[in-house]
């Protein structure tokens, strides 16, 4: 079969791939084919081909497949943010159960039985609680936009167009976060187009305007409103402070975080505070937690409670039991356990600055039986003298570094519960894991509808006679 950058081949999506994209072979030969599903059948560009794969872009669909359905967002196939939108939400589900079962089968040699159906979120759309938009000095444009003689003039403030950094999709609205948060968007970038003040350059590293983060408690129904720039201007923030009190209902709560350094981060080095406390409040569970504009927290509230009841059934907790555990970030997890037993809970976390928002959560919900510990997880592990019954890991994408695993297997708990959110280095850990424990139940949780991402929560028991 001859084919090269540029041709058009017909093909018949097999698969979905762990990044959303769908898979097939041909005569032996592997292609990816962006935004399709299984059962579509089509005529596919490729825009790049390797020795053994090609990537292939979608040209004509022929007969789609049964998965398919019209996605929503006029913004679809264009932003970063989503990849599955044109897909029915329950094949969402199994597509994300079986990415879990084929990286534990394919890495650990794990029997995909022990994977269960996936937990579906608590909303499809509207479920984020946190959106960050970026200001640029021009709108990104498709090339059929151009070719309709629109121009890339003046500025915008949106997301970025998937694998880039330097290109901003303008945007009115994102369908993930609640319609309030598309109100304060609006308003702000009517704001900044009219304030005489430039969107700052991802290149050039000038101009003012940075960043937009909003963040939404789902329990008060308060919004907190972070604008980063990078240059302080008291009079221009009271303006636009004023102005998003007057037209946006439900702000608790407004900040302006300072940030002069060039990278990509909407994160100050100093806040000014010109509205409210700073700070919201939300709940997972029966537990309230202070959140600020940096502060880190489950970015789909209503589906974290069901990803911690599931992390306290497997924990199983008798009400004696000792808990550790590890990555503890703001102290979710540990606050959430609390209550099921009057041993200590202590979390160990990396981030000083979290481990102080887990220490406020405690004194917020009048927890006495939770500690914390800052340092790397490879060095206080080697020199604790905790010894727990239960143990709780909850690694980021990477997973455990081996010199951690290495700790964590001659702390010889009895039950572990192992949080990932990357089904890859779950499974690379869970090998490492599996001549000492047992793993009986994997739990797959979909936090992120319509992308690829899911959290998936595993149940190790500690094998008789280790």
């Amino acid at each position: 079969m001859a084919f090269g950058k540029g041709s058009l081949i017909e093909l018949t999506v097999e698969n979905v791939a762990f990044g959303g994209n769908g898979v097939t072979r041909k005569d032996g030969f592997v292609f990816f084919v962006k935004g399709g599903l299984p059962g579509d059948k089509v005529t596919a560009r490729i825009f790049k081909k390797k020795k053994s794969y090609a990537e292939t872009a979608i040209w004509e669909i022929l007969e789609p497949s049964p998965d398919r359905i019209p996605a929503p967002c006029p913004y679809f196939g264009r932003c970063g943010g989503c990849k599955w939108q044109h897909a029915r939400y329950s094949r969402q589900l199994e597509y994300k159960k079986a990415h879990v079962a084929e990286a534990l089968a394919h890495i650990a040699s794990l029997p995909m039985a022990i994977v269960r159906e996936t937990i579906p979120s608590e909303s499809e759309y509207g479920y984020r609680n946190k959106m960050e938009f970026s200001f640029s000095t021009r709108p990104w444009l498709p090339p059929e936009e151009f070719a309709k003689g629109s121009k890339d003039e003046g500025f915008a403030l949106g997301l970025h167009v998937p694998g880039t950094f330097d290109k901003v999709l303008d945007i009115e609205a994102c369908l993930l976060q609640p319609e309030a948060g598309n109100r304060i968007l609006r308003t702000l970038k009517r704001f900044a187009a009219t304030s005489g003040l430039p969107a700052y350059g991802i290149r050039s590293h000038e101009g003012f305007w940075r960043f937009l983060a909003v963040r939404h408690s789902s329990f008060l129904d308060e919004w907190m409103v972070n604008v980063i720039t990078s240059s302080e201007n008291r009079e221009t923030m009271e303006a636009l402070s004023k102005e998003l009190m007057e037209e946006c209902t439900g702000i608790g709560t407004i900040v302006n975080n300072i940030s002069q350094r060039k990278a990509s981060i909407a994160v100050g080095e100093r806040e000014v505070v010109l509205q409210g406390k700073g700070t919201i409040t939300d709940r997972l569970g029966e537990f309230r937690f202070m959140i600020s504009a940096n502060s880190f927290f489950q970015t789909n509230s209503r589906t974290a409670v069901k990803l911690y009841e599931k992390v306290a059934e497997y924990a199983e907790l008798k009400g004696n039991e000792r808990v550790l555990d590890l990555y503890s970030g703001t102290g979710t997890i540990p606050i959430f356990l609390s209550s099921l037993t009057r041993a200590e809970v202590l979390g160990m976390e990396i981030n000083a600055t979290a481990v102080q928002d887990a220490e406020k959560n405690c004194r917020l919900n009048e927890i006495s039986n939770c500690r914390f510990v800052i340092g790397d997880i490879r060095e206080t592990l080697a020199i604790s003298r905790f010894k727990p019954d239960v143990l709780v890991i909850d690694p980021p994408r990477d997973g455990m570094h081996k010199d951690a695993l290495a700790a964590v297997l001659n702390l010889a708990a009895e039950r572990i519960v192992y949080v990932s959110c990357n089904p890859s280095t779950l499974a690379r850990d869970l090998k490492s894991m599996s001549e000492e424990y047992e793993i009986l139940e994997v739990q797959p949780v979909d936090m992120f509808p319509h992308t690829y991402h899911v959290e998936a929560v595993v149940k190790l028991v500690r094998r008789k006679g280790r």
